[in-house]
């Protein structure tokens, strides 16, 4: 189960990091790394912070009242 979780965010972090790092260079996967951690960083941080997002956005983006 772990593999079905890290295999799509790798596939995606190695195409964000090819944007940056020629495929063939030899710190493609130093940055490919990097990029796979920020992507799940931010998918935990969007994880736990879904229901103030989702209330700021209701709100319009106004603030409270």
């Amino acid at each position: 189960m772990f593999y079905w979780l890290v295999t799509p965010l790798m596939a995606m972090a190695a195409g964000i990091a090819a944007i940056f790092v020629a495929r063939d260079s030899a710190n493609f996967g130093v940055v490919q790394m990097v990029v796979s951690v920020l992507l799940l960083a931010g998918l935990v941080a969007l994880l736990v912070f879904w229901g103030p997002i989702m209330d700021w956005l209701r709100r319009g983006r106004r603030g409270p009242r």
